[in-house]
């Protein structure tokens, strides 16, 4: 946006590396080939299609933020909506007759193939902050369809075209902002972005129709020119309140740019944490979402010629990550094996460099000895030694505890953990190895309402009626 106040631009600066990667993420997948199967499912990640395909397609046609901010007199809220939209490209190629389409168009060093590119495009407003109350500012935007043909030369000689379209999209960017009662003079900014494209799908319409219809990979980026915004994730305490009662439906607002500073948002369709940043070692894009640069950059290093060949003629985007892993020396891709943010001593140490006395010894505490422990499991003592039938929970996110149900174990220890839980650890029964995970410490763990007593011991007295299960204190 040309003529942005210095503070916002140099904000919109700063945040705009990760607003790159929110707008690209997942854009294209390893291994970069139109052919991959998971290239055929594309735009993950706010999409916004027509309204009047919502009902068919389970998607959505407007997002919403919501977020606090303390603006100052006069002040100016600046806004800049940020999407792709999808460009749809064909093949054709040269014949005596003219051109005729073709699913691959086989080039010296590429093949041609068709593919939906994604062009970005901006929407930008700078608004006087006093005109966003009441019903506030309303901005619609169309983006006319485009149609654009270009020739493709090898050896001096015409040998096919490429065709690219774009359709028509429409939009609603709708700002306002109400005053909060207290004494902090806290406004509470309110975004929406809709698709208000008047498209009319067909009954059987498919998202792969909507898509060049739609808003792809929707995010706001939003700065004042002299205040503050506040975070969500970490309010300060008189704001609470008012944030829990922010309303944000398919985006997540965060702080932006450089530690410390609060002057812009940015509203993602991917949950990020207040002042998120790219890893210094990352030499690039690699729009594989949930990246890992190292493995990416090596799996695409190893890919064939004519896997290289395919990904090139898919995105030139997608070229670049190609001649990216070629390209990258050997001590370039040291640096991406891992790096270390910062080091601590875990336990402390005394000024003559001895260590000091852990906070907590268990070896030292009288009130804890796991093997006499004893717990109260439906009126019945259990402890080391008693037999017990496994009923692993609902809870369980091991799905291989599962497959133990309905067998028998033997508890080795009661142990207690910080936070007052109590957990068995036990050996099942007619395991072979038992006895060698008996002797390295290595047990299945379960809670005392997981498990049903079978020593056949009569319930301790006065707890006949107990379910479930509490501490015994001492043996």
């Amino acid at each position: 946006m040309s003529g942005l106040p210095e503070r916002i631009e140099r904000g919109f600066a700063a945040a705009r590396q990760i607003a790159d990667a929110v707008l690209l993420e997942g854009y294209v997948l390893y291994p970069y080939r139109a052919s991959a199967a998971k290239n055929r499912l594309r735009w993950q990640f706010g999409v916004l299609v027509p309204p009047e395909y919502t009902a068919q397609g389970g998607e959505h046609s407007h997002q919403r933020t919501e977020c606090l901010m303390e603006a100052r007199d006069g002040d100016r809220l600046a806004v800049e909506l940020r999407f792709l939209r999808v460009q749809r490209r064909t093949v054709e190629q040269a014949t005596a007759a003219g051109f005729e389409s073709v699913e691959r168009l086989e080039l010296a060093d590429r093949d041609l193939v068709e593919w939906d590119e994604g062009v970005e495009e901006r929407i930008e407003l700078l608004v006087p902050v006093e005109e966003l109350a009441g019903e506030g500012v309303q901005r619609p935007f169309r983006l006319p369809g485009v149609g654009e043909t270009g020739l493709v030369h090898e050896r001096d000689a015409v040998v096919g075209r490429v065709i690219r379209r774009r359709e028509q999209v429409d939009g609603l960017l709708w700002l306002r902002a109400e005053e909060l009662p207290g004494p902090y003079r806290a406004q509470r900014l309110t975004v929406e972005v809709e698709n208000s494209s008047a498209w009319r799908p067909s009954r059987h319409a498919t998202r792969d129709q909507a898509l060049p219809r739609s808003l792809v990979s929707a995010h706001l980026l939003l700065g004042l020119e002299h205040g503050r915004f506040l975070s969500v994730t970490d309010p300060p305490e008189w704001a609470r309140p008012a944030v829990e009662r922010c309303r944000n439906e398919r985006t997540w607002p965060v702080l932006a740019g450089p530690e410390g500073e609060r002057g812009v948002v940015l509203s993602s369709p991917i949950i990020l944490e207040d002042h998120p940043r790219i890893a210094p070692e990352s030499l690039g894009t690699l729009y594989d979402a949930t990246e890992i640069d190292e493995i990416l950059a090596l799996r695409t290093a190893a890919l064939t010629e004519e896997e290289k060949r395919e990904a090139r003629g898919t995105d030139d985007r997608a070229g670049a990550v190609i001649d990216l892993a070629e390209s990258m020396p050997p001590e370039v891709l040291d640096r991406l094996h891992g790096a270390i943010r910062g080091l601590r001593e875990a336990t402390g140490s005394t000024a003559l460099g001895r260590p000091e006395q852990p906070w907590w010894d268990p070896g030292d505490d009288p009130g804890v000895d796991p093997e006499r422990d004893r717990v109260l499991v439906d009126g019945h003592q259990v402890g080391a030694g008693s037999r017990v039938l496994l009923r692993p929970g609902r809870r369980r996110t091991d799905a291989q505890d599962l497959f133990l149900d309905g067998r028998t174990g033997i508890v080795e220890a009661v142990l207690h953990d910080l936070d007052g839980s109590v957990h068995l650890a036990v050996t099942v029964e007619d395991d072979p190895g038992a006895d060698l995970w008996r002797a390295q410490g290595r047990f299945r763990y379960f809670q005392p309402d997981e498990v049903t007593p079978l020593d056949g011991t009569a319930p301790v007295e006065g707890t006949a009626a107990l379910d479930g299960a509490a501490p015994v204190e001492g043996p």
